[in-house]
């Protein structure tokens, strides 16, 4: 029997200066064929501005949906349940506390939804009376909607790249696997935090201080290893992945290797983007935008250490997120400025990726499958 999966897509909806182009209706869902490498569209839900990122809940019942529009004064959380036959049905949002929502995620307990906004610029004098927080955290409500934010932080301070690290720039939150802490990268300031978290509340008590890497780094996704003692952030304006240990007791990192992402010589634009491990842990995988590229790594069992493997073009531009499938057998990659969603066959013993279809959809920003 063939295995099937089930792939959102968020796309584009609205004009934004710092994206090229915005061709997209909304969420796309699309049925996988595991076996044939096949996508057949289902669905696309409409009603909903700049849908940049999704988060499933663990039984994939309901979904969580960023809204990223410039200019708006508080970016959107929107919750919606999902059918067993891939339909959407809006329950309701709430505001974030600050604009440009880029990223959404789930705690271990799957009680709590996090939001987290890249631009909280605050005016002088006025720090603590306008929204500007890094990231917000809502309890989720029995029939899976939203709840008004219960804990919310800001975060200070600034990096050396001009335009891109004048304040912070918060971009991904993860909770540790004991649910004890959550991780927050923040582009800005080239820091990983470690808060607190206790009964949804984020708290720097009983935290240790930021880890802070490389100057003009710009931390953007992160990830834990399936052991949950070590982790990975990729680095957008330095073009490379962090390896870091983890203690899972204090909630501290270190770094333990730094690897590029990149070609050697390598010098024109390039913003990384996504990572994703296998599902075996053998192999991570880094989306370069401007080489329009996925950078290979082998992940060594003992140590975690990253061994690059070369780079496999994307067949698109500007891959913004990309996403394996459930088996683990195949990517899915969102070519944002080429309206393209391209598909990858991936060898599971080597890694290595070879692309065998690519369908057109605008705008794509976030791409997530599951099993179904």
């Amino acid at each position: 029997m063939s295995q099937k999966a089930r792939v959102l897509v968020g796309a584009l909806t609205r004009e934004t200066p710092y994206f090229k182009q915005a061709h997209g209706e909304g969420i796309t869902v699309f049925e996988f064929d595991e076996d044939g490498g096949t996508l057949s569209r289902q669905y696309c839900q409409t009603g909903i501005d700049n849908p940049s990122f999704i988060a499933f809940d663990a039984t994939h019942s309901h979904i969580y949906v960023t809204t990223e529009v410039f200019g708006w004064n508080e970016g959107t959380l929107s919750a919606y349940a999902l059918s067993a036959d891939g339909r959407l049905r809006y329950i309701n949002k709430q505001v974030t506390g600050g604009s440009i929502t880029t990223h959404t995620g789930l705690d271990r307990s799957g009680s709590f939804a996090f939001a987290v906004n890249y631009s909280h610029e605050a005016w002088e004098g006025f720090e603590e009376e306008i929204p500007g927080h890094a990231m917000a955290v809502f309890p989720l409500r029995a029939d899976g909607g939203l709840e008004p934010p219960i804990s919310m932080v800001k975060h200070q301070g600034q990096g050396p790249v001009p335009i891109r690290q004048t304040c912070p720039h918060p971009h991904c939150a993860v909770a540790s696997p004991d649910n004890r802490f959550v991780i927050v990268t923040d582009l800005g300031t080239d820091r990983i935090h470690s808060y607190r978290f206790r009964n949804g509340r984020l708290s720097v008590d009983g935290a240790p201080p930021p880890l802070q890497l490389e100057p003009g780094s710009g931390p953007r996704h992160f990830i834990f290893a399936p052991s949950g003692d070590r982790a990975y952030a990729i680095n957008e304006l330095g073009g490379t992945i962090a390896y870091l240990g983890y203690d899972a007791e204090t909630g501290a990192f270190e770094l333990r290797q730094t690897v590029s992402t990149l070609p050697d010589g390598y010098a024109e634009l390039n913003n990384c983007s996504e990572l994703q491990l296998s599902p075996d842990g053998r192999f991570l995988y880094g989306a370069n935008r401007g080489h329009n590229s996925l950078a290979r790594f082998a992940v060594d069992p003992q140590s975690g250490r990253l061994t690059p493997l070369g780079q496999t073009p994307t067949g698109g531009e500007w891959p913004r997120n990309f996403t394996l499938s459930p088996s683990g057998r195949h990517v899915l990659v969102a070519n944002q400025n080429s309206d393209s969603l391209t598909i990858f066959r991936r060898d599971e013993k080597t890694g290595a990726l070879t692309q065998t279809d690519s369908i057109a959809i605008g705008t794509p920003m976030v791409v997530k499958a599951y099993a179904i």
